[in-house]
């Protein structure tokens, strides 16, 4: 039947974990001429989520882009999942989502009903998002992908890029981690029901609601967590801004089951990558071998990772925990001594 098809088989990697690595991507970029131009105010030399290019005193175009392979066998739930994960780009930087364009790649022997409902899943959650899409490109490839070109509004005075972190910040993560892992062990039928649920709820819920609350309060820095896992994240927070993280694992919110996962070495390609690039930055301490795993775990459609002022990091989470129940103190920024960037304690 034309809604059997899995497309999960059609790939060989899923979601953010088919992400080029962050240490690949930094070669391949390096000697592109950067070209100036005082109205960009975020270019892709700052390893940031999206650009940044102001219009004028009160409105600066947010652009991103990002698109993937099926995380999941349902099309429509494939359709959701990507256009979150790509919408995210603009929450971390301050911005609010306003049009959006399709990228699709499709088997040309795809299902039309198939199709049909990956674009539809992308609508609703576009919807959902208050931003519209206009249009898009489609291509025939043996490998289905899908995702959006998005622009948003912000601000040029309330911008929020991943360098600007300070001494004494508060980190915030507002998503639990383990996605990676629980999508790969899906994929090996090797997840139970109640994991690859609690997967793709997260996958699927917007970071609108943290965006709306971050811009309401001292946040000096941000950055979504997506495929290259909250330590290589935090490790371009960190380099970034010139300073160093103390993260507390204790407080990290990891699935469990996604502990046990990677405790029996149920892990994704991508986590490897991750930390190839991150973990001469890293000290990892005592830290049992199968949490390190799930900080490089690859996420698809992560939490915001947020540095916010000391003195308002607890009004911040306040206002936060009642619409983001998983909202998270995870550990500090402390000033630059030389050598590693960030210390698990």
């Amino acid at each position: 039947m034309e809604n059997e098809v899995k497309l999960t088989k059609l790939a060989k990697c899923a979601g953010c974990g088919a992400k080029v690595g962050a240490g690949v991507l930094a070669q391949l970029l390096d000697g592109i001429r950067v070209h100036q131009d005082p109205n960009l105010l975020v270019g892709f030399d700052k390893s940031d989520d999206a650009s940044v290019y102001k219009v004028s005193d009160d409105l600066a175009l947010v652009q991103t882009v990002d698109f993937f392979p099926p995380i999941a066998d349902d099309p429509y739930l494939f359709g959701q999942i990507a256009a979150t994960n790509a919408l995210s780009d603009v929450y971390a930087m301050g911005g609010e989502p306003k049009l959006c364009l399709n990228i699709m790649a499709v088997p040309e022997e795809m299902p039309r009903d198939t199709v049909h409902q990956i674009l539809r899943g992308g609508y609703d959650k576009v919807y959902e998002a208050g931003a519209l899409i206009t249009g898009g490109h489609s291509i025939f490839d043996d490998e289905p992908k899908y995702g959006l070109a998005v622009t948003g509004f912000v601000r040029p005075d309330r911008v929020l890029t991943n360098s600007g972190a300070r001494p004494g910040d508060v980190l915030i993560l507002t998503k639990p981690l383990g996605i990676g892992v629980l999508t790969s062990a899906a994929k090996a039928d090797m997840a139970s029901e109640e994991g690859v649920a609690l997967a793709q709820r997260l996958m699927t819920t917007l970071n609108k609601a943290a965006r709306d609350v971050m811009v309401r309060h001292a946040v000096h820095a941000c950055t979504d967590v997506t495929g290259f896992g909250l330590l290589g994240h935090t490790c371009e927070m960190a380099q970034g801004s010139d300073v160093e993280v103390e993260l507390h694992v204790a407080d990290i919110d990891l699935i469990p089951e996604a502990v046990e996962l990677a405790r029996m070495g149920l892990l994704p390609a991508g986590m490897y990558r991750n930390r190839s690039f991150a973990e001469v930055r890293v000290d990892p301490g005592a830290t049992e071998l199968c949490r390190q795993d799930l900080l490089y775990d690859p996420q698809t459609s992560g939490g915001l990772l947020m540095a916010a002022a000391p003195e308002d990091a607890d009004a911040l989470l306040e206002e936060l925990r009642p619409v983001v129940p998983s909202a998270q103190r995870i550990g500090v920024v402390r000033p630059y001594q030389g050598g590693k960037r960030i210390f698990l304690v």
